[in-house]
């Protein structure tokens, strides 16, 4: 037991509060009146719970076969085996002692005299705590075995008094910490997965095949769906899940709503399917009841939906400060209120609390029950109606039924309880409806039989030969649209549910390591440099010694940002900078742990270059050594923090298994992905008993067990110039002194280079051979691959499945910087043939969103969420717009919610906004923003506001009037040029750009320097219909009666040519006709014509 290791703060934490509790007890409480704890436990593997296990379990994090634990007013006795003692040791340093926490005393077992001196020694440590006369115990839990005999009959003459402390203490259990329920939502998640994924699928199937299959079998199946890695979540360690009571499937009109039923050997009934499980993680249960109907009546469905709003009342009384008894009353007057017919055949207990025993017996929610509930309590709560009728029945079986529901919650402050197990639960998750073949013959008739439609004449006819061709189309867009609405409901409802249910475990702030130099006076180097108040460095400890104000004073080589050395004159400088609150600590935005203490920012050293008689050197000469050190001592530490950090989050794997025999799946001459080292090395990739070793020519090993591989893929060559095995893990594996989360293996197949200098010929039997030599080996590799696979799987019993990418579905874009093709799986959307490869697991995304979704634009982007909302969104650009259709089809048949939008979203702010106020976030709608009909909604509000504009009454006359106006502006056009300057800077504004500002530009200087006058009327003409077009969305579709001076060239003296933009036009309309003025590139030739 030396590997294993105690968490040393949650004992110490969790025996505060037992002996709190116990200090705080009145003297009516048992725990008031008892003087010491006895928790003793002997060897019975049979007993699944008891509060003996579950104590140990809770202190020690494992069960302690035959040993005693005493707790005393002072002191905590243990009585056990050697090596139980080393392994208990490791709490007794410590915290003893501190905040009136009570010593350890080890006690290690002497078989010699069968243990008296000892038991001697522990019941004269009870005699003397308090008053030495009671002592508190479990008397349910009985152990065997001879040691349990000795401990038993020295206490019974001893002639102590006994008190039953089971309730009291279980109660001091029941809050629950953030690892706890870490834990159990684990273990809850684990549930909720075998039930959907395995009993449920198993039951439809029996149904659908019309098999006859015993409700034990389906139970027994259950069990052995756990050691199946599909059925596991990722997170979950198969090997410490196990069952906390045996499935219990019942139906056919025989229905007992209670845990400790079994379930018989008789068919499964094709009516109302009661399933009860629970799964325990880590030693935490949790549990999950389900009703499936299989074409139930209305009254039945009226019967269930009613008995989902009993449990939600449930839930919402179900707060810190109520007690138990008070939950169950209103749950009564519930029934009773609303439907009192069915309070007699509600179940007489409707929950009990539960963490590492499944039921504790002092926490039931009955009405006699007067326990209070607290903040962090775990409940099991389950209610039911039992001995309905259903007179509709056709058989015997059905005329009987009973409904039960049952999930694991948590008590949270100010709300409901959280539901963990989020399995779906409403009436057409759970509801069966059978469609019998007659009435599909029927239906088939019916549609034979209608009568044809009078064909229709003249365009009548044309619209409903469209119509008919569109229908198909339009029906499957409207069933996908329902779906996606359908989709959006449940994916807020389980996100807000989901982020309850772990909203106690957030990430803690990472804190900037504080290193100490030296932790005693006795370490600090006794060196002359020191002693004469010079700069040392001292690289053992990383140190450089700074005199301040006298004194030499350490500091740590991680406080020291950056140093810069100079010289200036006769002197040397040296600065220092050192990192403080304020400074910039690089991406990780680490914190300081001391915050509040004195900081120095910044020191600069000054020392003269010139040598003093009789001096071998320089003073400088230390600050340049001090200088050149600091340097060495600071890259070696970033190297080995850097190391450190690539080594964080590496979760220690088993040994891999080698198993002797040759005859192990094995493929030779593979390339690994990443490289070992710089350059890529062949090797050969074998199958073990518990993982995949690669060995390099040179030597070099890299493991990867097949409990750490999630998903593993089979790429074939089709279409590809390499074929490949690809693996994408659950923890990282750490080869190359880099951590890495895909590791692949591959070989190429042909040349992935062409000599573009070799003579090709189309009938070169050189060609033909090589080609017909690269078709061979392609076939060839392809099938050495599948049998590899095939063998891999069978050798581990389909724990490592591979899967396939479906080349045909597959679309191209951009996740990271080069297009690739993109190709879906059964459980994710993959790139592996370049490097790095783009994985994503569709079970961990939460809504895929397209951005820059426009008939305008040729490419969209896809931005995929993930549940987990503190990871970075995943993007694929430059989608081609032609396969949006079809990665919606895709989307939708995976049962994932899509969304689109025309602009691109900055989701870094976005998943901020949510991870800061995750129940603000879905208070406001939560994914419901980034539904198209919020856009649609705004782009309508803006056609309206365009609508809204009309034009003024002096744009509204004749056309006289309008060419008068033009006159006046011609008049007064030289002199609004030489008052406003700045009217120079508007051809901007009219939409010029560069090429035609510079041409004329470059007229004017002609002009002016050699006296030619250019005719640009044809290119101004060309012009104006190139900027026309490129700004005709602009323009306001109201007619102007000075429209004709925008579009067109007027004959003026200057030949100039008139335009203007949307925002132009709109400015000149408000403002008075006179002093309307029309910028243009030739306005600057005029004005320099002017000046001349």
């Amino acid at each position: 037991m030396s590997n294993i290791h105690i968490d040393k703060d949650g004992f110490w934490r969790r025996i505060k509060s037992l002996y709190s509790a116990w200090n705080k007890a009145s003297e009516n409480d048992p725990l008031g009146k008892m003087d010491a704890l006895v928790i003793a436990m002997g060897q019975d593997e049979e007993v699944v719970y008891s509060k003996t296990t579950s104590m140990q379990t809770w202190l020690f994090g494992y069960e302690l076969a035959d040993t005693v634990i005493l707790l005393c007013e002072k002191y905590i006795y243990v009585l056990a085996s050697k090596k139980k003692v080393e392994f208990i040791k490791q709490i007794e340093a410590g915290k003893e002692n501190e905040n009136g926490l009570p010593g350890v005393k080890l006690l290690m077992r002497d078989k010699g005299d069968k243990d008296k001196a000892n038991f001697g020694k522990l019941i004269e440590g009870i005699k003397k705590s308090k008053k030495g006369k009671t002592i508190g115990e479990f008397p349910k839990d009985k152990f065997p075995g001879e040691f349990m005999d000795a401990w038993r009959s020295a206490l019974k003459g001893s002639g102590l008094e006994k008190v039953d402390v089971s309730g009291p203490v279980a109660i001091v259990m029941s809050p629950k910490e953030d690892s706890e329920l870490k834990t159990i939502q684990k273990a809850c998640t684990a549930t909720c997965d075998v039930f959907s994924k395995y009993l449920k699928e198993q039951i439809m199937e029996v149904i659908d095949a019309d098999k006859k299959v015993k409700h034990s079998k389906l139970a027994d199946g259950v069990e052995q769906a756990l050691k199946n890695k599909k059925y596991v979540p990722a997170g979950v360690d198969a090997s410490q899940l196990d069952m906390c009571y045996p499935a219990i499937i019942q139906s056919g009109g025989k229905y007992s709503l209670k845990f400790s039923t079994v379930s018989s050997d008789e068919s499964l009934h094709f009516g109302t399917i009661i399933c009860c499980m629970g799964l325990r993680y880590k030693s935490y249960c949790s549990n999950i009841v389900r009703t499936l109907m299989v074409d139930p009546t209305d009254k039945m469905q009226k019967d269930y939906e009613f008995l989902l709003e009993v449990e939600d009342e449930i839930l919402k009384k179900l707060q810190p400060g109520v007690k138990l008894s008070a939950v169950y009353d209103g749950a009564v007057s519930f029934v009773k209120s609303k439907r009192p017919e069915l309070l007699d055949k509600m179940t007489k207990s409707i929950g009990f609390g539960m963490g590492i025993e499944f039921r504790e017996g002092a926490m039931l929610i009955t009405g006699k029950s007067n326990v209070t509930v607290k903040k962090g309590m775990v409940f099991n709560v389950n209610v039911g109606f039992s001995d309905l009728e259903n007179k509709d029945s056709k058989d015997k079986q059905g005329k009987t039924y009973a409904l039960f529901i049952g999930d694991t919650a948590l008590v949270t402050e100010g709300s409901a309880a959280a539901v963990l197990t989020n399995a779906k639960k409403r009436m057409k998750y759970v509801g069966i409806f059978l469609k019998d073949e007659d009435e599909d013959e029927e239906e088939e008739d019916e549609e034979e039989e209608k009568p044809a439609q009078p064909e229709l004449l003249g365009r009548g006819r044309r619209n409903a030969v469209l119509e008919n061709r569109t229908r198909p189309d339009a029906t499957t867009e409207e069933k996908r649209i329902k779906h996606q609405k359908e989709l959006a409901q449940r994916l807020n409802e389980e996100a807000r549910e989901r982020i309850r249910g772990l909203k106690g475990g957030g990430d803690e702030k990472k804190m900037r390591k504080s290193n100490v130099s030296y932790k005693t006076l006795s370490h600090l180097p006794n060196e002359s440099e020191i002693r004469e108040l010079k700069l040392f460095v001292d690289k053992k400890y990383e140190t450089i010694i700074l005199p301040i104000f006298g004194l030499p004073t350490p500091f740590h080589i991680s406080t020291v940002k950056n140093i810069s050395h100079s010289v200036e004159g006769d002197y040397t400088y040296l600065r220092i900078n050192f990192f403080h609150p304020g400074s910039a600590l690089g991406k990780d935005g680490n914190t300081f742990p001391q915050a509040d203490a004195t900081f120095l920012k910044e020191i600069t050293y000054r020392s003269s270059n010139t040598k003093e008689p009789g001096e071998l050197y320089a003073p400088s000469l230390n600050l340049n050594t001090a200088c050149r050190l600091i340097k060495e001592v600071q890259k070696k530490f970033k190297t080995r923090e850097q190391e450190e950090k690539e080594k964080e989050g590496i979760v220690k794997q088993d040994a891999l298994i080698v198993n002797p025999n040759r005859g192990n799946p094995k493929l030779k001459d593979l390339y690994i992905r990443p490289n070992i080292v710089s350059k890529r090395i062949s090797g050969s990739l074998e199958a073990h008993s518990n993982g995949f070793r690669f060995t390099s020519v040179r030597g070099d090993k890299v493991d990867v067990l097949y409990n750490n591989i999630k998903h593993a893929f089979f790429q074939p060559c089709d279409g590809e110039m390499i074929i490949l095995l690809h693996f994408h893990l659950k923890h990282a594996i750490l080869f190359g002194k880099k951590k890495h989360i895909d590791v692949q293996f591959y070989t190429e197949v042909g040349e992935i280079t062409t000599d573009l200098g070799k003579h090709q010929h189309m009938h070169d039997r050189d060609d033909l051979r090589a080609e017909q030599a690269e078709r061979e080996m392609r076939q060839k590799l392809k099938s050495a691959f599948k049998n590899f696979c095939e063998k891999v799987e069978s050798l581990t019993k389909n724990e490592v499945e591979f899967d396939t990418p479906f080349r045909e579905l597959g679309f191209h874009g951009a996740p990271f910087r080069s297009t690739v093709l993109l190709q879906p799986t059964s459980g994710c959307v993959v790139n592996f043939t370049e490097w790095p490869p783009f994985v994503i697991s569709l079970d961990e995304v939460e809504l895929i969103h397209f951005e820059r979704v426009s008939f305008q634009i040729k490419n969209f982007d896809i931005v995929f969420v993930f549940k987990d909302y503190h990871k970075k969104v995943a993007m694929v650009n430059s989608v081609p717009m032609q396969v949006l259709e079809n990665v919606k089809e895709w989307l939708n048949s995976c049962d994932l919610r899509y969304t689109e939008g025309v602009q691109s979203l900055n989701w870094t702010k976005i998943m901020k906004t949510i991870t800061d106020d995750p129940e603000g976030f879905f208070d406001n709608g939560g994914w419901s923003f980034l539904d198209p009909e919020s856009e649609d909604e705004g782009d309508d509000e803006d056609d309206e506001e365009d609508e809204e504009f009309n034009p003024s009454d002096e744009f509204s006359g004749s056309g006289e009037e309008s060419s008068d106006d033009y006159s006046e502006e011609e008049s007064d056009w030289e002199e609004e040029e030489d008052s406003d300057e700045e009217d120079l800077g508007s051809s901007e504004e009219s939409g010029k750009d560069w090429d035609e500002l510079e041409e004329e530009a470059r007229r004017a200087d002609m002009e002016q320097e050699y006296g030619i006058e250019e005719e640009p009327r044809s290119k101004t003409k060309h012009k104006h219909k190139h900027s026309s077009s490129s700004s005709s969305k602009h323009r306001s579709p109201h007619k102007s009666p000075h429209k004709s001076s925008h579009k067109s060239s007027h004959k003026s003296p200057h030949k100039s040519s008139h335009k203007s933009s949307h925002s132009s036009r709109d400015k000149d309309r408000h403002s008075s006709p006179k002093k309307r003025k029309h910028s243009s590139g030739d306005s600057s030739r005029d004005k320099k014509k002017k000046k001349r």
